[in-house]
Order: C-alpha cells, then structure tokens, then sequence
C-alpha cells in the first residue's frame, strides 16, 4: 500500500490540502475541532508530516513565489579593545557566512552586543520581534555567556572551538591535526629540530591541541630531536632569546611574527640555517610562511549548518552538541625552506 500523502489525506477528509496542512501545522485559522479531527486522521493513516518540506514551502509562501530569503544573524560580541588580527579573523568569517548563506537564499546582518554594542536583552527583542531565528555567533575572547537569550525561538551555531553558557553546535579549525600535518610536512623536508612557542592563554581556550599535536609527534617522527616548547603566560624577547640559543630549534613555530627578528638578533639567517612558520596568516605583517585556518570556509559552513537546522525546524539548546572543523592549509613563504623535489628515476625509460 501506498505511504499516505498529504493529498490523500485531504481527498479522504474532504477539505482541501490547504486546509490539512495548516490544520497539521496548528495553524490559528483553522476551527480546532478540524484540528483535531484531522491530526486524528493523520494518525490513524500513518502520515507523517515532512518537517523540510514544511520549512521550505513556508518560506515559498512568505517570498509571494519568488526566491525567498530569510536572514541568518551574525552575533558579535564587541569588547574594547581588540587586536587587528581579532578583526580580519572575524571580518573573514563573516565574509564566508554571507557568501554562502547568499547562495541558499539567504542574508546576514550583524548584531553587536556587550559594553560597545547592544545589552543581550534588546538583542532578544529585536529578533523576535523580526522573525529572526537562526543565529551565528562570531569568536569571543574567553567563554561567553548567552543564557539570557529565548533559546526556545532559536538555532545557532557558534563559530569557534567551545561554548557552554549555553552548549552549542560549534564550527572551527582543527587545529590538533593542521599541527600534525605541518609536522609531517616539515619532517619531508629535512627538519629536524622543530620548537613550538605558545601563549599559554592561547591553548588553554583549545584545550591545549596546539601543544598535544607537537608533543606526540615528537615522539612518533623518527630522527627528531625533541626540543621543549617554550609556554609563558605572556611571551617576551627575552624568554624566547634564551630558549633560541638554549636549544637551537632549526625551524621555529609560533603565532607571534616578532619571532622573525628575533631570531635573525640571535644570528639565525632565515631561512638558511633557521625556519620561521606562523601558525595564524592573519597575524603576518610581512611575508612568511603561515597557516592559513580557513576562515573563510569556517564561515561558510557555520552558515550551512544553520540554515540546515532552520529547515528541520531544529530550535533550542542541542541535546547533543557537535564540532565541525576544518584543517589549516600551509601558505608557502620566504621563511621556509621549499619542498624536496621528488627523485626520478630512469627505470623503465628509454634514453
């Protein structure tokens, strides 16, 4: 037998599919006893009502037939004092949010909130009052808390490693395995000596998988000469002069570029005997070999699992939150050495 369709059901009941629909629905238009009657129905032939199909055609109505748009919002909480790679981080995510929520019909607008922007309260206002339901909150420093929003109207993504005030979906780099493959990668062409220096705050907020990564493949890599990270609360020139001449480290990984001058003040000559790779492209202010953490990817998949949720009508805390990542791409720079050209040989090749 035939799964039973909204059409059939309607045929059955004589009232039109308009009216099922809306009655499934729990529309106020429709006379409660005929909610009733057909939800009763709808039971009794086993109909199940497709929650996507729901979604889309309510958004189909609301557009009056033309392509419809609803609007995603991109939350960003504003603090005084934000450093310039802090904003091109953003800015970039943001850019990827807005390209791709376009292509599904979508757009984004920003809301700031914190001392420098809107209280959370007018924020929940806001979007309630214009429909808004699916939110995409922008990287904060520490662990924001956003308890205080209607979490019941909305779904959200939030566009970094952790967050538990309250839990959510969470979008980001992967940053264990973009360490892990940068080790590899440096391993093939010759080096030997990698040293790691970190903020400590830096790690801590990822749960420390920069330094895991570093840490275990020192231990797998053979040939590798294990060289302590240097890990401060706050790194200076002269905690990381005396690790440098200390223990030598022949290619040097860090997110602060200043190491670059450093470096050369302790005689390194980059990248001939000595290497430099930032693990963050947005902190470069000159050319160097860098990650590149896929900001602008990050942002596009935040904006696709949102809109997704929205579709399924998926509103609420999650009761299962996940991490989305994404792993770094190496950008090729003037601070390390280039990749080890492949041998040939003429087996099989006649000269």
């Amino acid at each position: 037998m035939a799964a039973p369709t909204l059409r059939t059901l309607a045929r059955s009941l004589g009232l039109s599919r308009t009216t099922v629909s809306d009655a499934l629905r729990g529309s106020p238009r429709v006379n409660p006893d005929t909610v009733a009657r057909v939800r009763a129905a709808a039971k009794a032939a086993g109909y199940e009502r497709n929650p996507l199909t729901g979604a889309v055609m309510s958004l189909l109505r609301r557009s009056r037939g033309q392509k419809f748009r609803g609007v995603l919002a991109a939350i960003e909480m504003v603090e005084p004092i934000r450093p310039a790679h802090v904003i091109r981080y953003n800015e970039s995510l943001l850019s990827g949010i807005s390209e791709r929520a376009n292509d599904l019909g979508f757009k984004v607008e920003r809301f700031e909130i914190g001392p420098q922007g809107m209280r959370l309260n007018r924020l929940d206002t806001i979007l309630h009052t214009r429909g808004i339901q699916g939110l995409i909150v922008l990287p904060a420093s520490g662990f924001p808390d956003l308890t205080g929003l209607s979490w019941d109207r909305y779904t959200a993504v939030y566009a970094d490693y952790f967050i538990d005030h309250p839990a959510l979906h969470c979008v980001c780099s992967d940053h264990y395995r973009s360490m892990v493959a940068l080790l590899h990668e440096l391993h093939a062409r010759g080096y030997r000596r990698p040293g790691l220096f970190m903020d400590i705050h830096l790690d801590e907020r990822l749960q420390f998988r920069w330094e895991g990564a570093f840490l275990a493949l020192q231990k797998y890599l053979p040939k590798i000469t294990a060289v302590p990270a240097l890990r401060r609360t706050s790194i200076t020139r002269a905690d990381f002069e005396t690790w440098f001449k200390k223990y030598d480290p022949d290619v040097v990984l860090g997110h602060f570029p200043e190491a670059m001058s450093w470096m050369k003040e302790c005689g390194a000559d980059v990248p001939k005997t000595h290497s430099f790779v930032c693990l963050n492209s947005l902190r470069v202010t000159e050319p160097c070999a860098a990650l590149d953490l896929q900001t602008h990817q990050l942002g596009a998949r935040c904006a696709e699992l949102v809109i997704g949720q929205l579709l399924h009508n998926e509103f609420g805390i999650p009761g299962e939150p996940s991490l989305t990542t994404i792993p770094a791409k190496l950008i090729e720079g003037p601070t390390l050495r280039p990749p080890v050209a492949a041998e040939t040989t003429a087996a099989g090749v006649d000269n």
